[in-house]
């Protein structure tokens, strides 16, 4: 594996990179608070076989400049801006927490750069269940990273504390997330900069869920593979109902065993062989129309 940096709209985005050029590839966008690190261990295993690209969403880890908006559109037009130059074909975009809501942006903007999407442990702005999700108590951090520089104000310099709470509290345990990867994800947003852009994700929300509810014109028939940590709450049927209920024709839902949010760092051989499947199967389809999965 290898880092590099590209500039994309007068943004220096970060990357983590690996696998053969010109091969099938795979887009892996982390959420927060991660940083392309969360597919440290994922990256090696998909790249014998696959191009395999994870940046720094804009301004975190070691991406620089402040995107102008925090809105998932664009961040789905920077994320296409990444796979264009970095030649991907073939390109399945998977991505984690807020990755997904910008995979689902990719979908619906983009979805000529696509071959196949993966969405994991999030829910979408605007398409069921959103409405019980942001209705949960359990979800209060949506509505306090909303609020205008207050989050800022307060978790600047305690980066490390804060985050090990959702950390601790979504992992399937403690251990699953070790120290040295909390300390990374807590230095990816030590900048102040950082920091706003990841709260930023969660002020766009109402923007997004305005933009996703709008149905598409054609149904969107990309495969989607729609994934959840067996630790993690929520019935994963109401998840895939909303994406086919919102315009995408086929959608599969999967659970990644012995892991709750945070899948990438809790089980990273379960969720690459998962992905890999779903490539494979996607090629498979292409290749033979008349060939389903099962």
């Amino acid at each position: 594996m290898q880092t590099s940096d590209i500039e994309i709209e007068g943004l220096s985005i970060a990357l983590r990179e690996a696998g053969p050029a010109g091969a099938p590839a795979f887009l892996l966008l982390h959420g927060w608070p991660q940083s392309s690190y969360a597919f440290e261990r994922v990256i090696g295993r998909l790249a014998t076989e696959y191009r395999v690209v994870a940046p720094d969403l804009p301004c975190i880890g070691g991406s620089q400049g402040l995107p102008g908006a925090g809105d998932k559109r664009t961040l789905a037009r920077l994320m296409r801006g990444v796979a264009e130059a970095c030649g991907l074909r073939q390109l399945v975009a998977a991505g984690h927490d807020v990755g997904g809501q910008i995979v689902f942006a990719l979908l619906r903007d983009h979805p000529e750069i696509l071959c196949g999407a993966a969405i994991m442990d999030v829910v979408i702005p605007g398409i069921a269940p959103w409405e019980k999700v942001i209705g949960n108590p359990r979800i209060w951090h949506f509505a306090f990273h909303a609020v205008p520089a207050l989050p800022e104000t307060l978790v600047s310099g305690h980066q490390s504390a804060y985050f090990d709470f959702f950390f601790n509290a979504l992992s399937k345990d403690r251990a699953s997330i070790p120290d040295d990867a909390r300390e990374i994800y807590a230095k990816a947003y030590s900048r102040p900069e950082s920091l706003q852009a990841g709260f930023d994700w969660y002020r766009a929300f109402p923007e997004d869920a305005k933009a996703n509810a709008a149905r598409p014109a054609q149904p969107i028939a990309i495969p989607v593979l729609y994934l959840r940590g067996s630790a993690e709450p929520g019935d994963i049927g109401d998840y895939v109902d909303g994406l086919l209920a919102a315009g995408l024709s086929e959608v599969e839902g999967d659970i990644i065993p012995n892991s709750g949010h945070f899948v990438a760092d809790e089980n990273p051989e379960g969720l690459a062989s998962r992905l890999a499947r779903f490539h494979r199967e996607i090629s498979a389809a292409s290749a033979d129309p008349t060939w389903r999965r099962a």
